[in-house]
Order: structure tokens, then C-alpha cells, then sequence
């Protein structure tokens, strides 16, 4: 089974990107599955009920969150009505939306759950324990875990895939937006990677336009982020799943 990770979509430019190139790639690496990071697809933070639903019918079975989850205030008339979209599991209980979903493809049971890093970021319950929880929940009700952890810290996301080597299938980082070179299988089959990276505008800060972040740095003071639109890039990794529920190989993608 070939399972597609996209890195995390921004704005207009890498909504478009999806539209008129997934189901290309989709066919031409034979995709079986495919995961977004979708929380900074409206305008570069949140995501609407209308960019969820076009995200889903360009050929995405399961839109992931972070961080930027909360930003666009109508989220919460619809992400618990949203059976593919997947907030990070560790909010507190009782946050709205879904922790984690599983769906079933070609036989298999595939779980896709998302949760934040602590470090440099907002203080949330404990990654580690929660994931902890979260495998003794699905236990005998997924066959292939994937986890999307959004979280800053290089040191936090290598700390994890160790954490759950030979416990999941794969461990994908985003939010950093710059896609690494560090993708491997651990020694106990987990598929790893630091940052998946980001599809979007290629002339950017992260996303944004560059003039807006060159004037932040230079005064210090704060500044309204618009999302740059331009040429972009696709970011993201192919895995190839064996009849374990582990990796046999993993490979970084990106179209420009």
C-alpha cells in the first residue's frame, strides 16, 4: 500500500497546486491514500467548512490540523460534523473535533492521528503520554497508525519517532515548512521524517511575503502576515506500507 503525506498547505497558491496536479501524482506514484496538513489553508492560518470540503474532493481522504487549528472562528460551527478532518489529540478534553480518525482502505484500518510539540509552542497536554493513551484506545482497531506531529523543535520530533519505533508506522513532522533530508525507517520499521515541508508559494518567508518578514526583522515591530501567491512547490513523502503495518520505504516528494 502507498500512503501520500502532504506538507502543510498554504493559502490560495497551495490550494490551487492540489487542484490541478494531486490527482496526477496520485495516479503516477499509485496512491492509495492521501494525508494534508490543511491548517494554514485559508489565507496561510486556519481552514473554512469550503476549503475543507475542496480539499477532500481534489482527491484528500484525511485533512490534518496544528497550531493555527482555532484561527478562522467558523471551524467550530462544523469540526465536529467533519469526518476527515483531524485536530491535534492533545487539547484538552472536551476541545471539539477529532483527535485521531480511522479509515478503512483495500482491507486495512488506517489511523491517522495528529498532536502538537510543547516546545516553543503553546504549552498542551504531554505529546508522548497522550500518544501513549491514544494506542491503548485503537488497539486492535487500526492495522496502520500514522502520526502528523506539528511541532517546532527538531530535537522534540526525532525525540518521537524514537519514542515510537516499532509502536506505529510512521512519523511525519510539520509546521517548520522547509522540508529535510533526514527521511529513514528506524530500526523497528517506523517510517521518520523531520519536517514533511510545505505546499505553497516558493517565493516566501514560510508562506509569507517576504517584505513583510524582511521589515519584521529589521524593526521588531508587528506586522499583519499576508500569504504570498505565486509560483509554488508540492512538498511531501510516499510511503510504501508493507503486510506488517510498517514501512519499507519512504521517499520525499517535490513538484515545483
Amino acid at each position: 500500500m502507498n500512503i501520500l503525506f502532504i506538507g502543510d498547505i498554504y493559502g490560495r497558491t497551495g490550494r490551487n497546486l492540489l487542484k490541478d496536479n494531486l490527482i496526477k501524482i496520485i495516479d503516477e506514484y499509485k496512491i492509495d491514500f492521501t494525508i494534508a496538513n490543511g491548517e494554514n489553508s485559508a489565507g496561510g492560518v486556519g481552514i473554512t467548512k469550503e476549503i475543507y470540503e475542496d480539499l477532500t474532493s481534489y482527491g484528500i481522504d484525511v485533512v490534518t490540523l496544528g497550531n493555527h487549528a482555532w484561527a478562522q472562528k467558523k471551524i467550530f460551527d462544523f469540526i465536529d460534523y467533519a469526518d476527515r478532518l483531524v485536530r491535534p489529540a492533545n487539547y484538552p478534553t472536551g476541545t471539539p473535533g477529532k483527535p485521531y480518525v480511522i479509515v478503512e482502505v483495500k482491507g486495512r484500518k488506517i489511523a491517522v492521528i495528529n498532536m502538537c510539540g510543547r516546545v516553543f509552542m503553546e504549552c498542551l497536554e504531554c505529546p508522548f503520554r497522550k500518544i501513549d493513551s491514544i494506542l491503548k484506545e485503537i488497539e486492535g482497531k487500526a492495522d496502520i497508525k500514522i502520526m502528523d506531529f506539528h511541532a517546532e523543535a527538531t530535537s522534540e520530533k526525532i525525540a518521537m519517532g524514537w519514542y515510537l519505533d516499532g509502536r506505529i508506522t510512521a512519523v511525519l513532522g510539520t509546521h517548520t515548512h522547509v522540508q529535510t533530508a533526514d527521511e529513514r525507517i528506524l530500526p523497528k520499521g517506523t517510517g521518520y521524517i523531520t519536517d514533511v515541508g510545505m505546499t505553497g508559494p516558493i517565493n516566501s518567508v514560510l508562506g509569507v511575503k517576504t517584505d513583510i518578514i524582511i521589515k519584521k526583522f529589521l524593526t521588531s515591530l508587528p506586522g499583519r502576515f499576508e500569504a504570498a501567491e505565486d509560483s509554488g512547490q508540492i512538498n511531501g513523502v510516499i510511503l510504501e506500507i508493507n503486510e506488517k503495518n510498517f514501512v519499507n520505504d519512504i521517499k520525499r516528494l517535490k513538484v515545483i
